[in-house]
Order: C-alpha cells, then structure tokens, then sequence
C-alpha cells in the first residue's frame, strides 16, 4: 500500500504548476475518505495561491479513479440514513471544491474512469485523455444511482448522454467520450498524453493571469443561467473591471505597441 493519498508537486522554475497525482495504484484510485479529505484541503489550497496558474490532476497505475473504494463500500453498507448523507456530503464537498477552484484544473486520464472517477473529470476544465481511456457511470448496476456528481457530469457530457448511460451504466471509449465533449484531447500513448497536456498548460500560461482566473468564473457564473438584464448588466461590469485593472490595461497596451506583455517574461 502508499503512504499516502496524493503526491503534490510544484513543476517549473518559477513552480507556477502544480501536478496532483492520485497514489493508490492498487486499488485502482479509488475513493475511500482519507482520499476525499486529502483532494478537498489540497484543492482549497492550491486555489489560495495567487501565483499558481494552473493544475494538472494526473493519477498512478493502470486506472485514473475506479469510483469507491471497496472496503469503504462495505462499511457504507452499514451506515444509517444519517451517516450516508453525512458521508456523500464530503465527497459532494470534494467535487465542489475542486469545480470552483480558480485556478484552472486539466485532467491528464491515462486508464479508465468508473463512476464517481467520472464525476472527478467532469469537474475539470479540461481533459486530456489516452484513446485506450474507458469510462463508466456504473452506479446503477449496484442498484445506486449517480446522485453527487450528477450536476458536473450532465454539464460535461451533455442531458441526452446522461439520460442513456445514467440508466444504462454501458461502458463508452474516450472516442466516445471526446465526441460528447466530457474529453477534449486523445492521445495515442503516454508520450503524447503529456505533450498534449503540455500544449494546454503554455495555452492557458501565454495569457493574462487574472484573466485566465476570470474567465474561468465567467463560464460557471453564466452557463445555463437566463439572459436578463441583472446578467449583462454583470457582464458589463466585469469586462469594465478588467480593462480598468493593471493586468488589463498593460495586455491591451502590449498589444497595440507589439510588444510583450510582463506575464510572457
């Protein structure tokens, strides 16, 4: 067995990447609480420091997440109405935590994805995975349902998807996967799994930092919500706050003038 649950590094000289990595290879990743707690204080504070620009979430061994542990099952099995509640209230926690970290989250998915696994990359910005990738909402073959990552999955992978594999609890590849738009770069191998996450981690570098952070909040603050005019009224003022701000007015200055802006070096 790992000592422990996570291993978290700081990547680059400047160590403005962080790479967690799930450590428990020999189950598959799996959920047990200790790992649900550890995500939960490691995402609350990487989402802390203002000079971290992106997160990449990665995992060990053949599986990226297998959903719940199994010994953590069996005890779940036992728990009254209270303590299940209690209990999918952490991991419901958890997700929400990492869904509104502001720095932006890229999954690098190097094996398969099982049920709450799914719900870890739904709630990533973006998902890098090896086209051998499978992926399952497998819950209702327990006679459970998918109940706390629903509200990341389904805007992940779309209503119509949800409504067949929710039910179903079929298997789909990452080309499935990549086509609904849950994944949103396949690769054939490892090798091109990194350089893929790599291309998404000097994207998300080569802009504005503040920006970056803002247009993260922006998609959540705005998808699905009604276009009244307390909604662009707010978008109003947030483009009016980032062209007054220091960040906004030097990238527009660096633009004009053709020159490089502080954040490139």
């Amino acid at each position: 067995m790992t000592d422990t649950a996570l291993k978290i590094e700081r990547l680059g000289a400047d160590a403005r990447i962080a790479r967690v990595t799930l450590n428990r290879p020999e189950v598959r990743n799996a959920f047990n609480e200790a790992l649900i707690a550890e995500l939960t204080q490691t995402f609350k504070t990487l989402g802390q420091d203002p000079a971290l620009r992106a997160i990449v979430l990665a995992a060990e061994g053949k599986a990226f997440c297998a959903g719940a542990d199994l010994n953590w099952m069996k005890a779940m099995a036992g728990y009254s109405w209270d303590e299940n509640h209690a209990d999918a209230g952490r991991l419901a926690e958890m997700l929400w935590t990492i869904y509104s970290c502001p720095v932006p989250v890229i999954a690098r998915v190097q094996g398969d994805v099982y049920a709450g696994g799914v719900g870890l990359v739904s709630v990533c910005d973006m998902v890098v995975s090896l086209e051998s990738a499978g992926f399952c909402l497998s819950e209702a073959k327990l006679g459970l349902l998918p109940a706390t990552i629903a509200p990341y999955v389904v805007r992940a992978l779309g209503e119509q998807a949800s409504r067949r594999y929710f039910v179903t609890a079929e298997r789909f590849g990452a080309a499935e996967a990549h086509r609904l738009g849950l994944v949103h770069k396949l690769a054939a191998d490892e090798e091109q799994l990194d350089h893929k996450v790599e291309l998404l981690l000097s994207a998300v570098l080569a802009n504005g930092p503040a920006a970056v952070r803002a247009c993260k909040k922006l998609v959540q603050d705005v998808a699905h919500a009604p276009i009244t005019p307390a909604l662009r009224d707010d978008t109003a003022r947030r483009i009016a706050d980032i062209r007054a701000s220091a960040e906004g007015r030097e990238g527009v200055q660096s633009f004009l003038n053709k020159s490089k802006p502080s954040w490139l070096g």
